[in-house]
């Protein structure tokens, strides 16, 4: 646990709002808690049970992702006796939160995920921190980004606009994961992030390439498709049983359940927990980690356990 004269010290940096307020904010950014969904998806093949932990935006930096939290959080998630375990992207800290932390070598934190365990194996994507990490990726306008060659050097596949089939029981299923949709600023940027009410008026360019994904699914088995930011999901057909995504951190601060700002084109839409929409499925995790300062209220960081094809009782 972080220790009382950290606390202190990160609440002084945070300076916002009243002393016991902030305090609080910037204590409920460790307290993590898991949560779990549990329902049967569309196109879901009978008999198939699958258990899948969700870790997204981890944002790993001292001292808020620390390697030694880090580390607790992969044993955790380990005790949690996943079928797959799915790394949503944003592995890196943002340069705005840089002001108040130190970097973590890309490979130090590597090697601690490199220590998560599951019969059908960890699997990963990337996020637009990732992108924006290296000056030198975006100025060619092409990858791998650091994290990406980071988690590779570990035997952490990275997905990009591709899918691998598995089979458990006898019973197929596909994991698929969609680049990133945010992956170059506009040309000349050099902010690491953008105020999210002008999100809508800013080109960024994507690695993302939704018809390739699909593409690369050969049968009619279940389909989990991983992507970072939710705003894809109107396009994503029914064809897909369950998306999900990272992104918003929920908000990161939510007043009686509403989070006033979210990096979404669609607003408070897509900011949180498991949403349907014509029979769609799309989970969106809370995520672990901070952008800019390093606080959050009302959304605690989360592990998702996603219990598939073993209730149709919806979220518990």
């Amino acid at each position: 646990m972080i220790s009382r004269r950290d606390l202190l010290k990160m609440t002084g940096v945070v300076g916002v709002g009243s002393t016991a307020l902030s305090g609080y904010a910037v204590a409920e950014a460790f307290d993590e808690h898991v949560t779990s969904y549990a329902f049967t998806p569309p196109n879901w093949t009978p008999g198939l049970k699958l258990r899948l932990a969700v870790l997204a935006d981890l944002h790993v930096c001292d001292p808020w992702m620390s390697l030694d939290r880090l580390e607790r959080i992969v044993e955790q998630t380990n005790s949690l006796h996943a079928d797959a375990v799915l790394l949503l992207g944003d592995f890196v800290v943002g340069l705005r939160l840089g002001a108040y932390s130190g970097t973590i070598d890309n490979d130090a934190w590597a090697r601690v995920l490199a220590k998560l365990k599951a019969p059908y194996g960890v699997h990963a994507i990337l996020g637009n921190h990732d992108w924006w990490q290296s000056a030198e990726v975006q100025r060619l306008r092409q990858g791998p980004p650091p994290a990406a060659q980071a988690l590779t050097a570990v035997g952490i596949p990275v997905y990009q606009n591709t899918a691998v089939r598995f089979e458990k029981d006898g019973r197929a299923f596909w994991i698929a994961g969609l680049g990133d949709q945010w992956a170059f600023r506009p040309t000349g940027d050099d902010r690491d992030e953008i105020v999210p009410a002008r999100l809508a008026n800013l080109p960024y360019t994507g690695v993302d390439d939704l018809p390739a994904t699909m593409a690369a699914i050969k049968d009619d088995a279940p389909v989990i498709l991983m992507v970072h930011e939710p705003d894809i999901f109107p396009e994503i057909s029914k064809r897909v049983s369950l998306t999900l995504a990272g992104h918003t951190h929920g908000g990161q601060v939510r007043i009686f359940g509403y989070a006033p700002v979210v990096p979404s084109i669609y607003g408070p839409r897509y900011a949180y927990g498991h949403i349907v929409e014509d029979g769609r499925h799309l989970i969106v995790s809370g995520g672990l980690g901070c952008s800019s300062l390093p606080v959050r209220f009302g959304s605690p960081p989360e592990i998702v356990i996603a219990d598939l094809g073993g209730s149709d009782g919806g979220e518990v």
